[in-house]
């Protein structure tokens, strides 16, 4: 997560930047939406009970995971990881880069079977969620990408 984190600490400065034609939302949602993904994901996963774990085959889940890509346009974020604001203060954006910069830390060191309970995917234990963040966090930064092109 390293590169991404880096990433993000690249694009705070455009943060007002939008372009309709690739999203709706602005550079600073978009990476706002990525560290609010990262800090819910690391506070469920802690208070996971690993006896309560349930296996359940997700093709989706599993293409993704496979694939590394997540298609545009077809989830939804949930409400508490989507941006509240209609524009982001630098600060703001690097202050809360260094809360997931803790948040994913706290994900490394938990055992491993601790797990993130997905709200359309299921269970997915530690290392499988430490993926999963990172091709949602790449999925976003394309975003960012495409937008400033």
């Amino acid at each position: 997560m390293k590169d991404v984190f880096k990433a993000v600490e690249k694009y705070i400065p455009q943060t007002d930047e939008i372009n309709a034609t690739v999203s709706a939302k602005t550079v600073g949602w978009q990476l706002d939406h990525i560290l609010n993904v990262v800090i819910v994901v690391s506070e469920d996963i802690q208070q996971s009970n690993p006896s309560d774990y349930k296996a359940k085959f997700n093709y989706i889940k599993s293409l993704i995971l496979l694939t590394g890509y997540i298609p545009r346009g077809k989830g939804k974020a949930p409400k508490t990881t989507r941006g509240a604001e209609e524009k982001y203060a630098t600060d703001f954006l690097a202050e809360k880069l260094n809360k997931a910069k803790d948040a994913f830390n706290a994900i490394e060191k938990l055992p491993a079977d601790f797990y993130f309970n997905h709200p359309l995917f299921g269970h997915m234990k530690r290392d499988t969620t430490k993926k999963f963040l990172k091709i949602h966090s790449k999925h976003h930064l394309k975003i960012i990408e495409d937008i400033l092109e």
